[in-house]
């Protein structure tokens, strides 16, 4: 049996690992010039700076589990909870998200009660919120449609938006409350108000449940995991800017066909494919397979996104608001979307004395700024943290001591209303087609471990792997 990988993300990558290890046959194509897709960091002047995502939640376990077989479990750190705290730009000034939210359900009534964060008349429709009856049906509809029912457009603005905004980059009037928050969903059918629900989970967990850290990342870098993933692969097996052109069902399997440096274009057959490339992308290679398939796939949006690291003498830089860093509503109207105080997110990553702030840029509302040069963009972060920040940092003016910019264009897929049912009908079309698996971040789950649970499940299908 012979598979082909096209896309060496962590999809990608586990699905290899998962097929190296069953002692199976494969190749791996990547069009570009290194593996890892948007997972990447360096050590820079001893502090280890991330280009793409920073960690992977805790509570999925795949990232953890992958990286203990890989033997960096030594490596794993998690985050500071005990520091944790987030702000929200309102205004001209950072308000602190109050205690007591469960994501982004008010649990706490004297929190929410006295927060600058919401109106009188916001907290009026939280205490409210308490007698809203049951939702059910199949109907999908926007997460801001469905906070807003519940607890009104500030706390749309204020408190969803930026929160998904900082995962997904895109906006809540578009992303799926059934694809994004399907726990909320359950939890309106069965209670109706979504503050009660939460209680009552809460309620519901044994003493001492939820200590856990809620993101773990490692001490070196999330490019260990790929480095230690690449040691693991048959060098040989591994085709690094060689992009696959074309797929064809034929008569023994899969004929792909790669355009790549001279001596290696061409096309081979294979028993399986795995497409860990982006939707995008796998719908331009189907196309003549299924073009039924080819338009669902083209149909799922996605969003770009761009990530500023800023080094600085912590010193110099002086005291930075407590906590993780803030979120930025698009009622701003700034070009960030967020800011990560790095140092204090993951201690043991930063050099001794030294401050990173990484701020993040893009998403749907300013697509355009991927375009943007480096020094465009790092003016944009310092200005709009200068901003911010000024009237608290002083020494935010100062020059950075390092800077690195990383741009990912059309990376973060957007969970847009209907996608359960989109995703249905893709798996539907995939499941007339023996040997395609289609993974990666569209169709369930966007997170690191999610990607690995998709690749990893494809190659032991492949491999008839049971997984005990």
């Amino acid at each position: 049996m012979r598979t082909a990988i096209i896309g060496g993300g962590i999809a990608g990558l586990a699905a290899a690992f998962e097929l190296e290890k069953a002692g199976a046959e494969y190749t791996l194509f990547e069009a570009g010039n290194r593996l890892g897709g948007v997972i990447s960091s360096a050590t820079v002047a001893g502090s280890a700076l991330e280009d793409g995502p920073d960690s992977f939640l805790t509570e999925k376990p795949a990232a953890a589990e992958l990286c203990r077989e890989l033997g960096l479990g030594d490596e794993l750190i998690p985050s500071n909870d005990a520091q944790r705290k987030t702000w929200i730009v309102v205004g001209k000034r950072l308000v602190a998200l109050p205690d007591g939210l469960m994501f982004l359900i008010p649990t706490k009534l004297m929190p929410t009660a006295m927060t600058p964060l919401f109106s009188l008349g916001t907290k009026i429709r939280m205490a409210r919120e308490l007698l809203h009856p049951p939702r059910r049906g199949e109907a999908d509809e926007s997460v801001a449609s469905m906070i807003e029912r519940h607890y009104g457009a500030e706390v749309v603005d204020r408190l969803a938006g930026p929160l998904l905004s900082g995962i997904y980059g895109g906006e809540a009037n578009q992303l799926s409350a059934r694809a994004v928050l399907p726990k909320l969903v359950e939890m309106e059918a069965k209670y109706g108000s979504l503050t009660r629900a939460m209680l009552a989970v809460m309620k519901g967990r044994p003493t001492g449940a939820g200590t856990r850290a809620t993101f773990t990342t490692l001490r070196g870098g999330l490019q260990q995991m790929i480095d230690a993933l690449a040691a693991r692969l048959k060098p040989e097996a591994i085709r690094l800017k060689t992009p696959v052109r074309m797929l064809e069902r034929v008569a023994e399997g899969w004929r792909v066909t790669t355009a790549g440096s001279a001596q290696d274009s061409g096309s081979e057959v294979f028993d399986a494919v795995i497409v860990a490339s982006p939707a995008w992308a796998a719908a331009d290679l189907l196309r003549t397979v299924d073009a039924q398939l080819s338009e669902e796939l083209a149909a799922i949006p996605y969003s770009s996104s761009i990530a500023v690291n800023l080094v600085y003498d912590e010193k110099e830089l002086g005291p930075l608001p407590e906590g993780f860093g803030f979120l930025v509503p698009a009622s701003a109207g700034r070009a960030m979307l967020a800011c990560t105080f790095a140092h204090r997110k993951f201690l043991g990553r930063i050099a001794p004395g030294k401050a990173v702030l990484r701020a993040f840029l893009g998403g749907v509302r300013n697509a355009a700024l991927v375009e943007q040069p480096d020094d465009v963009l790092i003016t944009t972060a310092r200005r709009e943290l200068s901003e911010i920040l000024g009237t608290r940092v002083l020494g935010i003016h100062i020059e950075p001591e390092e800077t690195r910019v990383s741009r990912w264009p059309r990376a973060m897929a957007q969970y847009a209303v209907g996608h359960l049912g989109r995703v249905k009908r893709i798996r539907a079309r995939v499941d007339g087609l023996t040997g395609l698996h289609l993974v990666g971040n569209a169709y369930d789950g966007i997170g690191i471990s999610d990607c690995i649970r998709l690749g990893r499940g494809a190659a032991r299908e492949i491999a008839g792997v049971s997984v005990s």
